[in-house]
């Protein structure tokens, strides 16, 4: 763990200065309607069509946090998911101000990527800094949560 912790350190800085860098330009004040695990949020979405449904599901880009339910790997990865989840709907709940930051829809269709900006911080770094999450931008493997 002591060799990997320069690593960690590293790729958060790394992370940050990617955060920076992106062209930050519509933050948009939608509610957040529910959180639906640790990287994952529901937000009002009155922008739709009418005939749609009036939310969108919100992945936090660059972030992989454990799996919950069916789909996590073991015990522990669930338990790990429920924290995650807690934590974002802390972190929701008390931030005076709340942002929904749209980078594009997801490969998966439904659902957009982004951010949510919580009292001027990005819910990814905070997800990441904190340990409920690990960097991942959708290329390799996913972390093992397991251990």
């Amino acid at each position: 763990m002591r060799e990997t912790l320069p690593l960690w350190i590293f790729l958060l800085i790394l992370y940050i200065v990617y955060l920076a860098s992106e062209v930050r330009a519509n933050p948009y004040d939608y509610q957040i309607l529910r959180v639906i695990d640790g990287d994952t949020v529901e937000f009002e979405a009155d922008f739709l069509p009418g005939a749609l449904k009036q939310k969108l599901s919100l992945r936090v880009y660059g972030v992989d946090t454990p799996e919950k339910g069916p789909r996590a790997k073991c015990t522990l990865e669930n338990m790990r998911s429920l924290n995650a989840k807690l934590f974002t709907e802390q972190e929701i709940m008390n931030a005076t101000k709340v942002q929904v930051y749209i980078k594009g829809w997801d490969k998966y269709g439904g659902r957009v990527l982004g951010d949510v900006i919580l009292d001027g911080e990005f819910l990814s770094t905070k997800l990441i800094s904190k340990g409920y999450a690990r960097p991942y931008f959708g290329e390799g493997e996913k972390s093992n949560w397991c251990n």
